[in-house]
């Protein structure tokens, strides 16, 4: 490792002199290495560097048997512990920590959720293995450091992959992040909070003396945080309506797209950045964002909604819309589900690197699908697609830049049949000719899946009429057949998933619903 990527540049130690101005606790970065360790110096330099932008802040080393440091705040454990550099992404994971540690990070959740995560039974040791050129682990990583924080019989660690090679090897992990409860694998892949806490709760279980209930009352309730959501509640909230939006995070699907370059009017944009001007426009208004929640169903009571949410909240409105958007789709054949996170991926640009000179395939020939393909180009030594139909559906000018790369390779009217593997790892792929009717297995070491989405309707099946593809039913206006409740965007039968047709489909939602409204 290069002097240049361990030492923070003038410009940035600045930035976080700014950042840790307020501080009012002191913060202990308790440091345990070895004196052989390779990234030693690594670590000691980056800490230093953290450490001198406060006088809150101090670094302690003490000679140990790895590469580790604990975050203390006054003298006592936070329950946050890096075992390796936090370089790349997880810089951010280590200043949040600190800010989060002394109440003043953007990503505190609001009571509900932080009483949920009080109310987990038991002492809860949470390992997650991360790589620093992963964007789905901070999101993780911040997630959990978060509840050692709040809950003081948690505790959390972050291990980089690449230090520890030798955990991630006998632990067989072909996928970041993943996160190990008490020694069991608890989650593999991209989640959010919300996510996290649920499965948390279902493998410990909720003190139910200190499990708070709470009901809330609101004119109108969106479900779902993206493009359709946001301006679902930004028309809804300028009409001077008492506003939610409940949501398992703010920007949806659209988080995960690298470029977005059809949205009329900005040339170019990416999701990250997207979703941060959705966010800032919706907090233009008096709009409550109730993120870190999963919706379970919908009851119809009169002319009240009753919305029931993971954890046992209730929220009550005259209207909701509808926004949940999609999620990805599934192969549904055999070996599948077992190898997921063990050869089965479904994001290139997290787990991509740990395929570095190793052939995969890609299912699907979309522009997600291409664009997978040319991405894995770049780092492994073969890359196979395999389309369903007859012809690829993704844009010219990526079928062609795909073309172009001697080692991507395009099989069409190719049906997966079968993950294979020896029971650790994926091992190859089942395919069919569609046309011969001939199988045959392609022996590899990976395989993506880019095969489109599907609608995220299942908790509401009970409540609107939807369609065999699982898309809620709607008119031209987004009601649905059940009054009071509308639907916009990707979860719809509005033909033609794009961000830019959701936002409309949204504002028109929200009108429809302000119509019906001033109808009685």
């Amino acid at each position: 490792m290069s002097k240049k990527e361990i030492m923070l540049d003038s410009t940035l130690k600045e930035q976080l002199k700014t950042i840790f101005a307020d501080l009012q606790a002191n913060y202990v970065l308790d440091i345990s290495v070895s004196s052989q360790h390779e990234s030693r110096t690594a670590l000691v330099e980056l800490l230093n560097d953290v450490a001198d932008s406060s006088d809150k802040i101090t670094c302690r080393i003490k000679d140990g048997e790895a590469l580790e440091f604990s975050l203390l705040q006054n003298e006592s454990t936070t329950g946050i512990k890096f075992r390796g550099v936090p370089n790349g992404h997880e810089f951010t994971s280590l200043l949040l920590a600190i800010l989060n540690a002394d109440g003043k990070g953007k990503n505190i959740p609001d009571a509900v959720i932080c009483n949920r995560i009080k109310a987990l039974k038991g002492n809860i040791h949470l390992t997650t293995y991360a790589s620093l050129t992963c964007t789905n682990c901070p999101d993780v990583v911040q997630a959990l450091n978060l509840m050692a924080l709040l809950n003081e019989n948690l505790t959390h660690e972050m291990v980089d992959g690449a230090i520890y090679q030798s955990e991630t090897d006998a632990l067989k992990i072909q996928a970041v992040p993943s996160v190990f409860a008490d020694g069991k694998l608890l989650h593999v892949g991209k989640a959010n909070l919300g996510e996290l806490l649920s499965k948390l709760e279902a493998h410990y279980g909720m003190d139910a003396k200190k499990k708070e209930s709470s009901v809330k009352n609101y004119d109108v309730v969106v479900i779902g945080g993206g493009p359709a959501g946001s301006a679902a509640a930004i028309y809804s909230a300028r009409k001077g309506l008492n506003v939610a939006i409940v949501a398992e995070k703010i920007g949806g699907q659209v988080k995960e797209t690298v470029g977005i370059e059809n949205l009329i009017s900005v040339p170019y944009t990416t999701g990250e950045e997207l979703v941060g001007n959705l966010k800032a426009h919706i907090q233009q208004y008096s709009v409550d964002l109730l993120e870190h929640r999963k919706v379970e169903s919908i009851e119809v009571k009169d002319k009240e909604k009753i919305i029931s949410v993971a954890g046992g909240e209730k929220i009550i409105a005259t209207a909701v819309i509808l926004a949940t958007g999609a999620a990805w789709r599934k192969l549904n054949v055999p070996g599948e589900t077992e190898y997921i996170g063990r050869g089965v991926a479904f994001c290139p640009h997290c787990d991509g690197p740990f395929y570095k000179g190793k052939h995969v395939a890609v299912v699907g020939g979309g522009n997600s699908g291409i664009e997978a393909a040319i991405d894995l180009a770049g780092i492994c030594s073969k890359v196979t697609v395999f389309e369903f139909l007859d012809e690829l559906k993704a844009d010219q000018v990526l079928q062609e830049k795909a073309k172009n790369l001697s080692n991507v390779e395009i099989f069409l009217s190719s049906q997966t049949t079968e993950v294979t593997g020896n029971g650790e790892k994926v091992t190859g792929i089942r395919v069919k000719n569609r046309k011969t009717e001939e199988e045959r297995i392609v022996e590899l070491d990976g395989i993506f899946v880019q095969i489109g989405l599907v609608a995220n309707s299942a908790a509401f099946k009970e409540t609107v009429n939807t369609n065999r593809f699982g898309e809620i039913e709607i008119d031209a206006h987004c009601r649905t057949n059940q009054p009071g409740i509308y639907a916009a965007g990707d979860v719809t039968t509005v033909p033609y998933k794009q961000i830019i047709i959701a936002m409309g489909e949204g504002a028109k939602a929200a009108l429809s619903a302000f119509e019906d409204r001033m109808r009685g």
